[in-house]
C-alpha cells in the first residue's frame, strides 16, 4: 500500500464505529477535523505526484560531427604513429602534411591530407567542439571520475579532468542517452583506466570536449569521441572505441586500436519492452542521479495517481455514510 493509502486507512480507523455516538457535537467536530486532515494528506499526495512527473534534467541531444563522423583520427599539425596501430575509419590532417608511421600502422578507411576531405572534416570538428563546449552543465566535476556511475548528462570541470580507474556510463535502457564531458584544460587517464558502458549506453553518444590537450594512458580502454583544442596523445596499448579529433595540434599514437563507433537503433520489427535498469544508480559524485529512468518514473506516477484517486473516492464515500448515519440518529431521537 502507498504512503497516501496507509495514511487514509489510519485516519479511517479513528472514526467511531457506533452510530449511537454520532449525535455528539464534540464528535461531529472531530469528524470534521479528521476529514479536513484527510483531505490535506490527499492534496499533499497530488502535489507529490506533480513533482515526481517532472525530471530534474532533460536528456541532452547528441553532438553532430558532420563529415568528421567517419574519421577515427583528425589532426591539425601532424599525425605520428609507432608500432602496429590499427585505425578502423578515416584519417585526416589539415592544414599539416606530416603523417608518419603507416606502416607499420594500418588504416582501413581513407587518408585525406590537406585536401577537400580533410578541410571539410576539420571544419566540422571545430563546429562539434563549439557545440559540445556550449552545452549547459548538468553537474560540475571537482574530483577524479574513477569509481562513479553516471547517467546521461553534461559533466564539466573548470580546469583539468582525470580518470584513474573505471568510469561507468549507465544508459538506463535508452539507446539515445548522451554523455558530454567538458574539460576546461586537460583530460588525462591513468594506466589501465577504463570507460564502461551499461544498460544501453553507446560509444557513439559519448563526447569529451577538451580545452587544451588529452592524454590517454597506457592500456586504457577508452570510449567516446575526443574533441581537443590542441593535441591528443595515446600511450602504448591504449584502445579507443570512438574518435581522436584534434583541432590545432598533433595526434600521437603508439600501438593503439581506434575504432569508429556505430549507433545501434531498434528496427521496426523488434518488439520493445520496458526494462528496469539492473546496474547501480548514478552516483553523481555523492549526489543524486541527474534524472531517473523514464520507466520507473512513469510507474511511480501511475501508482501515486491511483492512490490519490482512491483516497478521494474514500473521502467522498465516508462523508456520505457519516451524514446518513447522523441523519438516522437524529430521526430516531426525534421519534
Amino acid at each position: 500500500m502507498s504512503l497516501v493509502g496507509r495514511r487514509v486507512s489510519r485516519l479511517f480507523s479513528l472514526f467511531p464505529q457506533s452510530l449511537a455516538d454520532h449525535h455528539s457535537p464534540s464528535h461531529r467536530r472531530r469528524i470534521s477535523l479528521s476529514n479536513a486532515s484527510l483531505l490535506s494528506i490527499v492534496a499533499a499526495g497530488s502535489v507529490a505526484t506533480a513533482l515526481i512527473a517532472s525530471p530534474a534534467f532533460a536528456v541532452p541531444g547528441s553532438v553532430g560531427l558532420g563529415s568528421a563522423s567517419s574519421y577515427a583520427v583528425v589532426a591539425g599539425s601532424a599525425i605520428t604513429n609507432t608500432g602496429p596501430s590499427v585505425i578502423t575509419g578515416d584519417l585526416g590532417l589539415d592544414p599539416g602534411s606530416a603523417v608518419t608511421g603507416f606502416p607499420p600502422g594500418t588504416i582501413t578507411g581513407a587518408t585525406n591530407v590537406s585536401n577537400g576531405g580533410s578541410l571539410a572534416a576539420q571544419g566540422d570538428v571545430t563546429t562539434a567542439f563549439n557545440d559540445a563546449a556550449g552545452r549547459s552543465s548538468t553537474l560540475s566535476i571537482t574530483a577524479d571520475l574513477a569509481g562513479n556511475t553516471l547517467t546521461s548528462g553534461v559533466y564539466s570541470a573548470a580546469s583539468s579532468m582525470a580518470l584513474s580507474g573505471a568510469l561507468t556510463l549507465n544508459g538506463q535502457g535508452n539507446p539515445d542517452a548522451v554523455f558530454i564531458f567538458q574539460a576546461g584544460s586537460t583530460l588525462t587517464t591513468a594506466s589501465g583506466s577504463s570507460v564502461v558502458l551499461e544498460n544501453g549506453a553507446q560509444a557513439c553518444h559519448v563526447f569529451w570536449e577538451v580545452g587544451s590537450s588529452a592524454t590517454i594512458g597506457t592500456t586504457t580502454s577508452f570510449v567516446g569521441t575526443v574533441l581537443a583544442l590542441t593535441s591528443i596523445s595515446l600511450l602504448t596499448g591504449a584502445t579507443v572505441q570512438g574518435r581522436m579529433l584534434a583541432r590545432n595540434g598533433a595526434v600521437t599514437l603508439d600501438t593503439n586500436t581506434i575504432t569508429v563507433p556505430t549507433c545501434d537503433t531498434p528496427t521496426s520489427t523488434t518488439t520493445e519492452s520496458s526494462t528496469i535498469p539492473t546496474g547501480p544508480p548514478a552516483t553523481g559524485f555523492g549526489g543524486a542521479a541527474p534524472h531517473g529512468s523514464s520507466f520507473l518514473r512513469n510507474l511511480t506516477i501511475s501508482a501515486a495517481a491511483i492512490s490519490v484517486m482512491s483516497a478521494l473516492a474514500a473521502v467522498a464515500l465516508h462523508r456520505r455514510q457519516t451524514r446518513r448515519a447522523l441523519h438516522l440518529v437524529a430521526e430516531s431521537r426525534g421519534h
